[in-house]
């Protein structure tokens, strides 16, 4: 079972293997905590009236839209009523997208270009009329299925859903819809935050460029977001070290271009989070 609603701010979800789904209907109203995975994760709505909060970004969702989730980022969806909500959710290790990258495709593309355009949801233009649509329904209804490999049957499936969705992104097939900005001081400390993980940030550097109270800044980061604003820092420079190491940096080079300052702490923080020394990443 997907684990969704855990404890406020916490790493939920388990992945075994490379790749795992899910297909969850609730039919009652569930109140949803802001959580975070150390894997990428897809969700395809299918039904309900349910909104979706991605890093401070507040979407409404229609039937058969995309949500597109990085491990480490903050979420969580809000229902707006009792209608069941219906959706599936794949948890993809990075490793997954590492054997589908190569020089002729590179399945993460679609993840890569939303974060270009700083979303997190994409809807496919008249979905019903592409084959992308129809291997949303065969991989819903795999989860019936007893028959023989139904478990590699669905990733055969969606495989191929998500070159249909790098080829929609890629043929500008597809619509990144507005958010709706839950709290505008909190998204752009978090984009700061972001895009200044190299540096030596901390809570008076942030609160001082905002023009803010030490004591409201840390009080307002943590009742709209679940985090401090320190372990909201750690747990992005995490992340960020791990991509890099995947990506071939050097382990030493990847803790400090991550903002750790020292490499012991770094190597005692990157193990207790992902329960593996930094070397045993790039594998």
């Amino acid at each position: 079972m997907d684990t969704e609603f855990n404890n406020a701010h916490a790493k939920t979800g388990y992945l075994i293997n490379n790749i795992g789904f899910f297909h969850l209907v609730d039919t009652e109203p569930k109140e949803f905590n802001l959580h975070y995975h150390d894997f990428h994760k897809v969700l395809i709505f299918i039904s309900g009236n349910v909104n979706y909060q991605v890093e401070g970004n507040t979407y409404q969702l229609n039937p058969y839209d995309i949500v597109l989730i990085n491990a480490g980022e903050i979420h969580k969806p809000i229902i707006l009523d009792k209608t069941p909500y219906e959706r599936v959710i794949i948890y993809i290790s990075s490793r997954f997208f590492d054997d589908y990258r190569n020089e002729d495709y590179n399945l993460f593309h679609c993840f890569s270009k939303a974060l270009e355009h700083h979303a997190s949801l994409i809807r496919i233009k008249d979905i019903s009329k592409t084959k992308l649509y129809n291997s949303i329904l065969e991989l819903v209804k795999s989860f019936e299925s007893i028959e023989y490999a139904n478990q590699l049957y669905q990733q055969v499936i969606f495989t191929e859903f998500m070159i249909w969705v790098n080829r929609a992104v890629m043929n500008e097939g597809i619509i990144y819809p507005n958010a709706t900005i839950s709290n505008k001081t909190i998204l752009d400390i978090m984009n700061h935050i972001n895009s200044h993980l190299s540096d030596d940030i901390t809570i008076e550097s942030i609160s001082s460029y905002f023009f803010l109270n030490r004591s409201y800044l840390m009080h307002l980061f943590k009742s709209r977001t679940g985090y401090t604003v320190g372990k909201y820092i750690s747990e992005k420079r995490l992340f960020n070290s791990r991509k890099l190491i995947q990506s071939g940096i050097p382990i030493t080079e990847a803790c400090y271009q991550s903002g750790f300052k020292n490499y012991t702490t770094f190597y005692r923080a990157f193990v207790n989070k992902f329960d593996m020394p930094p070397k045993d990443a790039r594998q």
